[in-house]
């Protein structure tokens, strides 16, 4: 297949690049700048999703697209509500209105949240949890998907949403620079690029981490199993119960030394959040298979290392 990637040139738009290469797709990488696709790329699209006639090139040939383009940051969604709406919503609704011009329809694959769920009382969390996001982040990921589940209906695509939880690893070199996340924040401070990691409350609360590179092969199942027509929505996470002080412990182990903390009040936020991702590995067959924490942390101490040298 050939699969246009808007968002190639973030954190996870480098691993679907390279998991769509290394299972013989041909990724075509939408990007701003032609000079940020990943070298995995089979060719390269310029534009944005604010340009429906740059969207409309890009899609012109391909078979499917993987929807990774988005703002994607919780707190400053509260702060600045207009532009996530914008290109969150905006931005997929050009998307959806390119794809509907066309001969054929195509495969589609949004990158979703766990946050369109908000904070619910039973964990782990499924599919059929109702959708109440608390922060507008989460409510134009709800909207989007909503938007691609009507226009499948109409038989013009196929999709599906894949509700993510907490990624981080790293894949080909490629790490998270976003510091206001758990796992890069904690790997730059042992880095020496972060003074420290401010730590709410206790460090009991638990997450659940997926590694990139086992989100990236969940998009690669998924744009090979859209049926026209259809929309599904498949959560993405490892089912592992991981709490805050369980990164600081792993993260120590990788690095050898430890991390240094501020420790401020509890914050008013979820004590669990886990997926149910059985749906997933039942009609996909998707495994978690690099998901352990080690692994994780491991994978993105050594990209992050070999960009900066890191303090003895």
């Amino acid at each position: 297949m050939r699969v246009l990637v808007t968002g190639a040139a973030g954190f996870l738009g480098h691993a679907v690049v390279a998991a769509l290469a290394y299972r013989g797709h041909e990724p075509v990488a939408f990007v701003r700048d032609a000079s940020t696709a990943p070298r995995q790329a089979a060719a390269t699209a310029v534009g944005s999703l604010e340009d429906p006639a740059s969207l409309r090139a890009a899609v012109h040939g391909v078979d499917g697209v993987c929807h990774l383009a988005a703002r994607a940051r919780v707190r400053e969604s509260l702060t600045d509500p207009v532009s996530y709406w914008r290109t969150n919503v905006g931005g997929t609704l050009n998307l959806l209105d390119a794809l509907t011009d066309r001969e054929t329809p195509a495969s589609l694959v949004l990158a979703s949240t766990a946050a369109v769920y908000g904070t619910p009382e039973t964990q782990p969390i499924n599919e059929d949890a109702p959708i109440a996001p608390t922060n507008p982040y989460g409510a134009t990921k709800a909207a989007a998907d909503l938007a691609a589940a009507n226009v499948a209906a109409t038989g013009q695509l196929g999709a599906i949403s894949l509700r993510a939880f907490n990624i981080a690893g790293a894949v080909d070199g490629c790490h998270d620079r976003d510091l206001t996340r758990l796992i890069p924040k904690v790997l730059a401070v042992q880095a020496g690029l972060a003074g420290e990691l401010g730590l709410n409350g206790d460090g009991t609360a638990v997450r659940d981490f997926v590694h990139v590179a086992d989100m990236a092969h969940a998009f690669v199942l998924a744009v090979e199993a859209c049926t026209a027509g259809e929309w599904r929505a498949y959560n993405v996470g490892s089912g592992r119960e991981t709490s805050i002080n369980d990164v600081l412990t792993a993260a120590e182990q990788v690095t050898g030394r430890p991390v240094r903390t501020k420790r401020n009040p509890p914050a008013n936020e979820p004590r669990v959040l886990l997926a149910d991702s059985r749906r997933i590995r039942d009609e996909l067959g998707w495994q978690a298979l690099n998901s352990d924490l080690l692994r994780i942390l491991s994978d993105g101490w050594n990209a992050l290392t070999s960009t900066y040298a890191a303090p003895e």
